[in-house]
This record gives structure tokens, sequence and C-alpha cells, in this order.
């Protein structure tokens, strides 16, 4: 995978083999412009992420590193946290995109999972950087076994 503002171009899924569509690939460059921002002075891993609401506003968010890397926020927890405080605590994820500007693979953490658990739509569209090209999953191809599904649910 080469530097920021090369993935809107690139395919979606070594599976899939199609283009991003317009929306994803939007999301992507958002993602990227955010991940320029990234607060990663140990590390140097700077990620971007970007989320499509359901009331259709997108928002976005990026790393933040503390030294204590515990402490540390990932950009997809940071976007969704900005959604709720924008949107409120029922708004929904119906799309997302994750890029890094690092040419790494990164899906979202196990963490960051979990947290987009209790707002995304389980067949969102999820973009991340892996094995060189965009992959593009639904979000349950990601967490298909949720802590918390059942009562999520209502089951």
């Amino acid at each position: 995978m080469t530097q920021a503002g090369t993935h809107a171009g690139t395919r979606a899924g070594a599976r899939e083999g199609r283009p991003l569509d317009t929306a994803m690939a939007e999301l992507v460059k958002l993602a990227e412009e955010v991940a320029k921002n990234s607060y990663s002075k140990e590390s140097k891993f700077r990620v971007g992420a970007a989320l499509r609401l359901s009331n259709g506003k997108v928002v976005a968010g990026t790393n933040v590193e503390n030294r204590s890397y515990g402490l540390t926020i990932c950009a997809e927890r940071a976007a969704i946290v900005r959604a709720v405080a924008e949107c409120g605590p029922e708004i929904r994820v119906v799309a997302a995109a994750i890029v890094n500007l690092n040419g790494a693979d990164s899906s979202p953490c196990g963490a960051c999972r979990q947290v987009l658990t209790e707002f995304t739509e389980p067949d969102a569209p999820v973009a991340f950087p892996w094995n060189g090209q965009m992959e593009v999953q639904p979000f349950s191809a990601l967490a298909p076994f949720p802590f918390g599904a059942k009562e999520k649910r209502g089951a």
C-alpha cells in the first residue's frame, strides 16, 4: 500500500475485486486527511477513521496516543465519541473507512470492534487497508461474536 491520497482508486477486497464506490472513496479520503492530524509521537502510526451516520452526517477521528499506551485512543473510537457528542447516543454507523499513513494492514483492533458494535449496523460496509489494497467487509464479518450482542438485539 502506498501513502495517503492513493486509496480512493484502489480495489475493494482481494476476493471481490471491484472498485470502491464513490461514497466509500469519499470516506477513505476523509480518513486519510484526518490521519494527518494524528498525535502519535511514540509509534508514529498515524490512523484516521471516517464514519457515515444514519442521519447522513459524516464524522472523523484520529488516534491520540499517550506515553502510557493504555490511555491511547484509536481513531475509530475517537470518531464514535465525536458522533455521539454531536448526534446523541441513538446514532447508528452505516459505513466506515479506516486508513493509516504508514502503509500497514490495519483492520480495527478488538477494542474498537467492540465499541463499534454498540453503534454500527451489522451490514455496514467497512473499508480498511489489507494486503496492499482497501478491503471492504460488512461490519458483522469483523465482529461476528461481539460481547453483549444478545442483549443488544433484545434476544
